[in-house]
């Protein structure tokens, strides 16, 4: 790696003082990544904190908190602003409660993500069911600053709170055999609306998938918190996963079931609509929707008066990924 010097970053480089309060002083030292505008140091604060009355809804055991609490310091600083945390709890895209961007923080009060258990199994030597509290207790929790990129060409920039997806893989021992994980939503009509609508245009329980790289590389985590907090349920609570380099409909919420396979999975937007979501999906400004341009994004917040429209980056702008894709089309692979 090569480090080249940068002057110390404050808050007010990272995020508005209104919603990050937490005192994070950053050393000198950033690693270069070429088209990113991520900026790695070491930080020596504690995760980012939301604002005292900027409270979540929803109750969360004292376990998961406590295990939040002691994560791992953010040592990835970006140059642009964190998205309020209002706009992140109140802007989603989660059809398991509704089709417009407010039903999922309106309608999902009544789901209770506890307790929570996750089953990982398929061509793997050690199937296991792990009790949400006994996974993060073999893991390590570590805040991470992502950009988040939807399909639909609006963005955010958002603290997660989480761990590297292959710390979870390698406790199953993944065989040779073992090519693609499926990711698997889930299924609660009773809890989540939008599954019990006459009117769903979805086959649910809610698929994605990966290729097995994907799913190994660094910078793919599963998150379990937001902003120093537990993920409210809008948000995908109490587990999802996070792939940054790629559309956000391919980072999964509320997650029950992975599988590894051998063949392709067939993930719920190929099966819905082929012709416009891909399996791959990864953020790429050349490569238009069929029914709207890729190589522009709007930023979150914003408005008819101010709108914060900036160019989109291929990948993100996580660069790093690129070998992942050597030698494929991307107009072909989408």
């Amino acid at each position: 790696m090569l480090f080249k010097k940068n002057p110390p970053l404050t808050e007010a480089d990272v995020t508005p003082e209104a919603i990050y309060k937490a005192r994070r002083q950053f050393m000198k030292g950033s690693l270069a990544l070429g088209a990113s505008t991520l900026v790695p140091s070491f930080a020596q604060a504690k995760p980012t904190q939301i604002a005292a009355d900027e409270t979540l809804s929803q109750a969360r055991p004292g376990w998961l908190n406590q295990q939040i609490a002691g994560a791992t310091p953010n040592q990835m600083a970006i140059s642009e602003e964190l998205t309020p945390f209002q706009d992140t709890i109140s802007y989603n895209n989660f059809y398991e409660f509704g089709y417009q961007k407010t039903d999922p923080a309106r309608n999902s009060g009544s789901f209770n993500p506890f307790p929570w258990q996750l089953e990982v199994s398929g061509e793997v030597d050690k199937p296991t069911t792990f009790n949400l509290e006994d996974l993060l207790s073999k893991v390590t929790l570590e805040e991470r600053i992502y950009r988040l990129r939807c399909v639909e060409a609006w963005s955010m920039v958002i603290p997660w709170i989480g761990f590297p997806l292959a710390q979870l893989l390698t406790q199953v021992k993944p065989n040779s055999r073992a090519k693609y994980v499926k990711f698997t939503s889930v299924l609660r009509p009773e809890q989540m609306p939008g599954q019990a609508s006459a009117f769903a245009t979805i086959d649910w329980p809610y698929v994605e998938g990966l290729r097995m790289d994907e799913a190994m590389h660094s910078l793919t985590i599963m998150a379990v918190g937001l902003y120093g907090k537990p993920l409210p349920n809008q948000n995908g609570a109490p587990l999802r996963l996070v792939v940054p380099w790629k559309y956000g409909f391919k980072s999964i919420k509320s997650v029950v079931k992975i599988e590894l396979t051998e063949q392709q999975p067939l993930n719920t937007w190929q099966q819905i609509a082929p012709q416009e979501y891909g399996f791959y999906a990864n953020v790429n400004p050349a490569v238009d929707h069929p029914r709207w341009s890729q190589k522009k994004e709007r930023r979150l917040p914003s408005g008819l008066f101010r709108p914060n429209i900036i160019p989109t980056q291929l990948y993100n702008g996580y660069s790093e990924v690129a070998d992942l894709y050597r030698g494929m089309n991307l107009k072909a692979n989408f």
